[in-house]
């Protein structure tokens, strides 16, 4: 077994477990929008624990998909190529989500808002659910053939295993959002966050538990099934944590549950980065589907002097907006482009003949 294929290996399921445990409660609090909010207000406190650090939280997909790219390209062509349409959409969703935060409070009117409000929601909801399911389906395997392309048509990807995965980050960030809030919003939002949570995790969790525990039937190991037993008593801590209103201890729990559902998963996957559905003697490698030494020693030497500077920059920015949130921090509302066009309907002059004054 080469090692810095190994080493890479690691790293992407790192990525990954990063994404999920951050990006988690960041997708989570999008579909809260339409679930969980009551009126603007609670709208307006949901977007602001998240405002300062949503678009960082995504640089971590960005990265494992980069990483994957230079580090495996076999693997990432045969599941971009394979998972074409489904990643597509998630790309979409996540431009309207993106466009969402922007222009919400640009109008001040109950249309525009609910229009962008939906957009945050569904284009979270899609987010999660298909990398949810592309991750599934990296560990689960796909139909490919001797070449790592997709056998069939362009849905011959869809399986159970999909849609147990894609659910599975769907409830994970529900819940995970639910603990977030109950750690970072103060009063009405703060306990109802809490008591949701108190009522959900022990039932949303267990798509992603039916997912490790898939994947441990398929490849397990010894040590991967440990980490599922560790899982199951991390989530449970973290429900146990909740009920005593020990907010941060909880939502650490759940963190550490994400961390050993990934591991977990990836350990078991190990050393295939892809199965194939078809043969095992098609099934993509670290040692098949990887770059050049060459290349990945480069990489390593790149990511040992950039990696901590993004995580020291990133963990610095949670520090500086570590306070809580409540609706006696949100300011009246106020449309942005009704006084930009007020502005211009006063600077221009009346029509020749028309007597109007602006």
């Amino acid at each position: 077994m080469e090692l810095l294929p190994a080493i890479w290996f690691v790293a992407i399921a790192v990525l990954w477990t990063g994404y999920l445990f951050l990006e988690g409660f960041d997708l989570g609090v999008g579909m809260l929008m339409k679930l969980f909010a009551r009126d603007n207000t609670d709208r307006r406190v949901l977007l602001n624990t998240i405002g300062p650090v949503w678009d960082g939280n995504e640089v971590w997909l960005l990265t494992a998909a980069g990483a994957t790219f230079a580090a495996f390209p076999l693997w990432y062509a045969s599941l971009f190529s394979a998972l074409y349409l489904p990643l597509l959409c998630v790309l979409v969703a996540l431009i309207f989500r993106a466009v969402a935060f922007e222009y919400r409070g640009k109008v001040d009117t109950a249309r525009w808002r609910t229009v962008w409000d939906w957009a945050i929601a569904v284009g979270s909801f899609v987010a999660a659910f298909g990398i949810g399911a592309a991750l599934a389906l990296t560990t689960t395997g796909l139909p490919l053939d001797a070449n790592g392309d997709r056998s069939g048509g362009p849905f011959a990807w869809f399986s159970g295993y999909a849609l147990l995965g894609g659910l599975g980050v769907v409830a994970f960030a529900l819940v995970h959002a639910l603990a977030f809030l109950a750690l970072k919003t103060d009063g009405d939002v703060r306990h109802r966050a809490r008591r949701w949570f108190v009522r959900l995790v022990p039932v949303a969790v267990l798509p992603m538990l039916g997912w490790m525990v898939s994947v441990q039937l398929l490849s397990g190991k010894p040590w991967t099934w440990a980490l599922v037993a560790a899982g199951v008593l991390a989530v449970s801590a973290a429900w146990i944590l909740a009920r005593k209103g020990a907010e941060g201890r909880s939502f650490a729990a759940l963190g550490a549950f994400v961390v050993c559902a990934t591991a977990s998963i990836f350990g078991a996957a190990f050393p295939v980065v892809i199965p194939s559905t078809l043969d095992a003697a098609f099934n993509l490698t670290i040692s098949n589907a990887s770059s050049s030494d060459y290349t990945l020693g480069l990489m390593s030497i790149v990511a040992a002097f950039g990696l901590p500077l993004v995580i020291a920059y990133q963990a610095w920015t949670y520090w500086v907006f570590r306070r809580r949130v409540s609706a006696a921090h949100i300011p009246p509302a106020h449309g942005f482009l009704p006084a930009i066009a007020a502005k211009v309907l006063v600077a221009k002059p009346a029509a020749p003949g028309t007597g109007a004054s602006e």
